[in-house]
């Protein structure tokens, strides 16, 4: 199991950008895809970003494509979420997740919530216009 923290979240006017760190605890960070998902107030939690183990392979959702990139660091278990151009749409509590990894290899990219076992509490993000 891996134990995930969230931080870097906070208020910014639209157009501005932040940096999400999710910091994560146990030996086998490495080893585990992660994920970046959303949950604005009364809508479901959206998938963002996933990144591969390695850091070699990212994918981006639509929605987002061309303002957030994702990033890890293996040395620091640290994953993290750039954000430019915010806008208000993306006003939402930002969770990051771990897939696993005993998890068996699936099509990748993991972009649905039971790709994920560990999840964050994640860290709130409100974009003002």
């Amino acid at each position: 199991q891996v134990q995930l923290v969230e931080s870097g979240g906070g208020v910014v006017q639209a157009g501005g950008s932040l940096r999400l760190s999710c910091a994560a605890s146990g030996r086998t960070f490495s080893s585990a895809a992660m994920g970046w998902f959303r949950q604005a107030p009364g809508k479901e939690r959206d998938f963002v970003a996933a990144i591969s183990r390695s850091g070699g392979n990212t994918y981006i959702a639509d929605s987002v494509k061309g303002r957030f990139t994702t990033s890890r660091d293996n040395a620091k278990n640290t994953v993290f979420l750039q954000m430019n151009s915010l806008k208000p749409e993306d006003t939402a509590v930002y969770y990051c997740a771990a897939r696993g990894w005993k998890r068996p290899i699936a099509t990748w990219p993991y972009t649905q919530r039971n790709d994920y076992d560990d999840w964050g509490q994640g860290t709130q993000v409100t974009v003002s216009s």
